[in-house]
């Protein structure tokens, strides 16, 4: 890969150690004559990302996602380093990244990319998640009714306490604990999980590349809440259909070269196969 000559920092400064990292890895980019910008924040305004070559995320997968959407839309590769809990994205631990940092910067890595969801209700500006796209009833403790149309198709209806729409990536998350699938994240589909449904034949279903799906409350006093990747939330009218569809943007992870998304799922999720000599990064 190229070479980093331009490099962002994202630091989650409530992570233990993770500022004091930050500083390590901004010294190392220095010394190899590449420029660097920093930020404390939880997010980036648009076009902080603009003439970057790569962003440094150092944090949990939280502080990822609040990156992810202005990455996605600047096509800047994200480096995670786990300062957090699992860390699925976060894939470099602090060891990996302080050893491996100058060769990362001089382009020995690999970049994959990860499809994101575009969702949009009514008339107001559509969002992006690289997670899972959530709805349920504005209040949290109601049953919601809701009816799911795929490329104009009705699916079927659906009592339950929500339904989450969730990228291959997100399939580790909130779809992982719902009961849901875990896809690999190279597979360009949406999975569809409801949470919690009445009917018990009520399953997952996975949705191919392309699809347009729509959601639409069926309870005339229905007030739906969608919230994108936990942080952030669209206004949604009553009424209001809900459409999810896979975005025409990618977020791109940089990885160590070899990297293994089976080591990291066996370790992470503690699966029989594991060992501890598995190199995680």
């Amino acid at each position: 890969m190229p070479s980093i000559r331009h490099l962002a920092f994202v630091v989650n400064e409530q992570k233990t150690g993770a500022a004091a990292l930050a500083g390590e890895l901004a010294d190392i980019a220095r010394a190899a004559g590449v420029a660097v910008q920093l930020t404390g924040e939880p997010s980036v305004p648009p076009g902080w990302l603009r003439g970057q070559d790569a962003c440094c995320v150092i944090g949990g997968d939280g502080t990822i996602l609040g990156v992810a959407v202005e990455a996605a839309r600047a096509g800047v590769p994200v480096i995670g380093v786990n300062r957090g809990g699992l860390g699925f994205l976060t894939t470099f631990s602090d060891e990996e990244a302080r050893a491996n940092f100058a060769a990362l910067l001089a382009g020995s890595f690999q970049v994959t990319p990860r499809s994101l969801l575009s969702c949009s209700a009514g008339a107001a500006p559509g969002d992006l998640a690289l997670n899972e796209v959530l709805i349920k009833d504005e209040d949290g403790s109601k049953l919601v009714r809701l009816e799911v149309l795929a490329d104009g198709e009705l699916v079927t209806e659906y009592s339950c306490d929500g339904l989450i729409f969730s990228t291959p990536t997100g399939s580790t998350a909130y779809n992982l604990s719902a009961g849901g699938p875990l896809v690999h994240p190279s597979a360009e589909v949406i999975a569809l999980t409801p949470i919690c449904p009445h009917t018990l034949s009520n399953r997952s279903i996975i949705f191919p590349q392309g699809v347009k799906l729509r959601v639409r409350p069926l309870s005339r006093d229905a007030r739906l809440l969608v919230a994108l990747d936990g942080q952030r939330n669209l206004k949604v009218g009553a009424q209001d259909a809900v459409e999810i569809s896979i975005a025409r943007e990618r977020l791109l992870l940089v990885h160590r070269l070899g990297y293994s998304h089976f080591a990291i799922m066996r370790a992470k999720l503690k699966w029989s196969g594991s060992t501890a000599e598995e190199n995680l990064g």
